[in-house]
């Protein structure tokens, strides 16, 4: 059971950490240059007995890292093996960095809970110091900035296809470093590559777990999706720092929903309607031509079977001799002729008589 609880401790935590309230919090935040092996200082300055230390990283509230006194130590997947407690003092949850990345660039808050008086706080600002400041209106996460946000590019893409974003800048200016950067919709931007010059050489660094970046020997930078979904809608930004000052591409990218309506499926939908109305009417046309042909044929059989129609026999009932009438006593006149044969005799062969009786 004990082996049990302590498995299952850092989820707990995590349940129960949003719910802790704060009683002591520093106000001034610190600022900390972006560098190897980096320290993020959070000493309590009271004495007393350490419950436990937190890591988050803010305004996403991630998790990076915990530690318990009992239980042992605990890290996100995208810190584990990086981050080190440095345990000066039985009160010091301060940790620190190596192998950073632009993707470390932040804010962070520490809580160390202890016991009797409670938590204690501290906010930490991880900056690159070396590159000069953004414009501000640029790096707003003001949620209503998209929609007045003025972009360089449209782009429109149906679930499942393959994309390419791409940012050029001008070629004529030096460039030392492009952020790529994503802003979905209604959330603040996040790094998901950079590409920079170090001691002559090019560096790239992916965070995009949707896609992979691509960096040439100019710093133009390129985001390739597979497999495009809805969820990758949003602004995509970058940000060259040139010997001339910075320089900002910024594409949005749209993704309608399964059932909405786009362009090329509204033509598809009226290509099928026009072929399939003119599928039915060849075959009414080819049925009204049948049907006029059998009404053809009955016609025509019709006026064969009619009396009225038929062509006069001559030959029909036309008496061979004229009629007498009864009171009448003449003599008839006319003539009767009859074939009669004569029997064969059986000694001689004699060829058969006509014979005309008249009476």
């Amino acid at each position: 059971m004990e082996a049990v609880q302590k498995d299952h401790w850092y989820f707990v935590v995590l349940i129960f950490l949003p719910v802790l309230k704060v009683t002591v919090q520093q106000k001034d935040v610190a600022t900390v240059g972006l560098e190897e092996g980096m320290v993020l200082d959070c000493l309590c300055p009271w004495q007393g007995n350490l419950s436990m230390v937190s890591w988050t990283k803010i305004p996403e509230k991630d998790p990076v890292a915990i530690f318990h006194p009992e239980y042992g130590v605990a890290f996100s997947h995208h810190y584990r093996e990086r981050i080190e407690f440095l345990r000066t003092t039985t009160l010091d949850g301060s940790i620190s960095l190596r192998n950073v990345t632009h993707r470390d660039i932040g804010l962070y808050h520490c809580s160390v809970q202890t016991f009797p008086q409670g938590p204690w706080t501290r906010d930490i600002q991880v900056e690159d110091l070396d590159e000069p400041p953004e414009d501000n209106d640029n790096n707003s996460t003001d949620p209503s900035l998209p929609e007045a946000m003025e972009t360089q590019s449209e782009l429109v893409a149906q679930e499942n296809d393959n994309l390419t974003i791409s940012c050029n800048h001008e070629h004529n200016t030096t460039v030392q470093q492009v952020i790529l950067e994503r802003m979905p919709l209604e959330q603040p931007w996040g790094i998901i590559g950079v590409c920079k010059r170090v001691e002559g050489g090019l560096v790239a660094e992916d965070y995009s777990d949707r896609g992979r970046v691509s960096c040439t020997d100019s710093l133009d930078v390129s985001l390739s999706l597979t497999g495009v979904v809805e969820e990758d809608s949003g602004f995509y930004r970058c940000t060259f720092s040139t010997d001339a000052g910075l320089q900002t591409t910024t594409v949005r990218l749209t993704v309608p929903p399964p059932g909405g309506f786009s362009l090329s499926l509204y033509m598809m939908y009226i290509y099928i309607g026009a072929g399939a109305s003119g599928l039915i009417l060849l075959m009414v046309m080819l049925i009204l031509a049948v049907m006029h042909r059998k009404k053809n044929r009955r016609e025509e059989y019709r006026v064969k079977l009619h009396p009225s129609q038929r062509q006069p026999n001559y030959y029909e009932n036309i008496p061979v001799c004229p009629r007498i009438p009864k009171k009448s006593r003449q003599i008839k006149n006319c003539p009767v002729y009859v074939n009669l044969q004569t029997a064969r005799s059986h000694k001689t062969k004699t060829p058969p008589v006509m014979m005309d009786e008249r009476t």
